[in-house]
């Protein structure tokens, strides 16, 4: 697809996806710090999007470069998510750990063995036990694959994520874009990214979701490139790591 302003960008079923090889006279990408950086494709759509919007050039002025984030597909990626529902980075960091530690905890069955004492004993609240079951159960009944979450369309994939209870729409959208790497998600239920553009692009008030979504339609067909660096802002801004912080 070639854009009224002359950007390329293709489509597959799944969702939006650019041209891996980015076009020549792009800016210069610093790759000389000590985590993941992002792929060639997603380079070239950070690149566009700095152009378009230069208030998201200036979070990689003040924040160096964007590390790239990734979670493995599956269901340790979804748990993942439930563990971090509602909680601070550092507290959903403390309890994954606890509960990573717990043999079998990170496979559906594995997890079904274990007795709720020792899944509250790692931190997990009762109501998040009993979704963590909910999602083992998804999982073991073939409700959720990850081999069909690849295969889905964005807005099939979060419906399908989002029915399960405890999950949410919230959950399905972080699984897509770190899980999935999709490239046009964008999570506006997520208070850091409200925080973030608020202060990016000096609103009086953090915007609601619905607001936050009508903003993020400028960065299309790339928001999830946007939400990346939104978190990379706030993150600089308040010094909080991220969940998943890489060692530097």
């Amino acid at each position: 697809m070639v854009r009224a302003d002359g950007l390329n960008w293709s489509r597959s079923r799944s969702g939006p996806r650019m041209s891996a090889v980015p076009p020549e006279g792009e800016p210069a990408y610093d790759r000389g710090v000590a985590f993941p950086h992002p792929p060639a494709s997603a380079l070239h759509a950070l690149n566009i999007l700095i152009v378009q919007d230069p208030d998201l050039a200036s979070i990689l002025e003040r924040a160096g470069p964007l590390p790239w984030r990734t979670r493995a597909p599956g269901f340790p990626a979804l748990l993942h998510g439930i563990v971090a529902q509602m909680i601070s980075n550092q507290a959903a960091t403390a309890i994954w750990g606890r509960l990573s530690a717990l043999p079998g905890a990170q496979e559906p069955e594995g997890l079904l063995a274990l007795p709720d004492d020792l899944l509250r004993g790692a931190g997990l609240s009762r109501p998040k036990v009993a979704h963590a079951r909910v999602l083992a159960d998804a999982f073991m009944s073939g409700l959720l694959s990850a081999e069909a979450l690849g295969e889905m369309g964005d807005d099939e994939a979060i419906a399908r994520i989002a029915s399960v209870k405890g999950l949410g729409t919230w959950t399905a959208e972080i699984y897509l874009l770190f899980a999935l790497q999709r490239l046009d998600v964008f999570p506006a239920g997520d208070i850091a990214l409200a925080a973030a553009a608020a202060e990016l692009k000096g609103l009086n008030a953090r915007p609601d979701p619905k607001a936050l979504r009508v903003i993020a339609e400028a960065w299309r067909p790339a928001r999830s490139l946007a939400a990346r660096l939104l978190w990379h802002h706030w993150r600089h801004l308040t010094g909080r790591p991220a969940l998943d912080d890489f060692p530097v």
